[in-house]
């Protein structure tokens, strides 16, 4: 299984769909699952869900400084 790719997949459906964010904020690892269509062994849905925070984080706060650097 392809973890990488599996997060890319996760943050992509979860960005892109503000109910699956708020799904992922309640329930990760249901999910993450839903998402990918497989129940996923804890220690990879852990790996999994860790990298999409990371991701999603990095990836608000790449929006909010484009957001500032507007407003100059």
């Amino acid at each position: 299984m392809d973890i990488k790719a599996q997060v890319q997949t996760a943050v992509k459906k979860i960005t892109e769909d503000p109910k699956q964010l708020a799904n992922f904020k309640n329930d990760p690892v249901k999910t993450v699952e839903g998402i990918l269509g497989v129940d996923l062994p804890d220690d990879v849905c852990n790996q999994v869900i860790t990298a999409v925070k990371a991701k999603i984080g990095a990836s608000k706060a790449s929006n909010a400084i484009e957001n500032i650097t507007k407003l100059f």
